[in-house]
């Protein structure tokens, strides 16, 4: 199956979980690299994440169950997962260590994915989840560069920096998108 094919199946598999939580009046909004795919930039070909309330997951779990996904408690307590076919959802209600709140949520853009409007994660939010997840065992400027790239001018980089400003591993990476000229000092 190519690349495309498995992008394909997910945009879909994103289409009935937006299906769901809209019918419901659950509120999310769209994150992760299918949030920057909807601002321009490249998705994986892994899964698609959704942000959504700690209160509203285990409802979000019950109802996707309802119309054939299957549901999953993996022992990491931030989220919770779904499949549709095998192809990977994730119901985040904690990213990096934060929980989802309405801020969070309204913290969108209602666009249009693959023919359904949907709220989509700013992508100043976007780049302030990616640098925050940067740790001592996981820290892939390889992943985080390409998103700072096709989004840069939708990036609040003050405002990144601001929030990201007690991780070592953010400041590393200000300092990699300033060599590369991604980012001009002043900018940064």
């Amino acid at each position: 199956m190519s690349n495309t094919d498995v992008r394909d199946d997910l945009l879909l598999t994103m289409k009935r979980v937006t299906s769901v939580l809209k019918q419901n009046q659950i509120p999310f909004v769209l994150a992760g690299s299918f949030a920057v795919y909807a601002r321009g930039g490249t998705s994986s070909e892994h899964d698609v994440d959704f942000l959504i309330r700690h209160e509203d997951a285990e409802r979000a779990l019950e109802l996707l169950s309802e119309q054939g996904f299957t549901p999953e408690h993996p022992p990491e307590d931030w989220l919770v997962k779904v499949y549709d076919e095998g192809r990977l959802v994730d119901l985040i209600f904690r990213p990096v260590d934060r929980p989802v709140t309405e801020e969070i949520l309204r913290d969108s853009e209602i666009l249009q994915v693959n023919a359904i409007r949907l709220p989509v994660l700013s992508a100043t939010t976007l780049m302030i989840h990616k640098l925050l997840a940067f740790s001592q065992h996981h820290c892939d400027f390889s992943k985080a560069l390409p998103v700072a790239r096709s989004l840069r001018e939708q990036i609040d980089w003050g405002r990144v920096r601001a929030e990201t400003s007690q991780s070592p591993y953010a400041k590393a990476f200000f300092v990699l998108l300033e060599e590369l000229q991604v980012l001009s000092k002043v900018e940064a």
